[in-house]
């Protein structure tokens, strides 16, 4: 029975390891995604707050998203990674920030 358990198991770990980079990308991904796609719905097309909300969510819930009109920023947390997309003008766009 133990050997019934143990091969999926090693081969769970296999697919881990041959696939550690995009496993330790995905935390990041979630909120800058959110960021850039929240702060492209509301600054670039002019749409309303709560449908960009809508347009941004994920099966994975987001611990922050924040936008300051003002400065046409937007601020999103999740997974422990924070990210911040600001618009740049009518021509750019929005844009992830460093």
């Amino acid at each position: 029975m133990r050997r019934l358990l143990l091969l999926p198991l090693l081969a769970l770990l296999a697919w881990a390891w041959h696939e550690r980079q995009a496993l330790a990308d995905f935390p990041g991904i979630l909120s800058a995604y959110s960021a850039k796609e929240y702060c492209s719905c509301r600054f670039v097309m002019g749409f309303d707050a709560a449908y960009c909300r809508g347009y941004v969510k994920q099966y994975l819930p987001l611990g922050l998203l924040e936008e300051d009109s003002d400065r046409r920023l937007v601020t999103a947390a999740g997974l422990g990674r924070r990210n911040q997309a600001a618009w740049q003008g009518a021509r750019e766009g929005c844009r992830l920030l460093p």
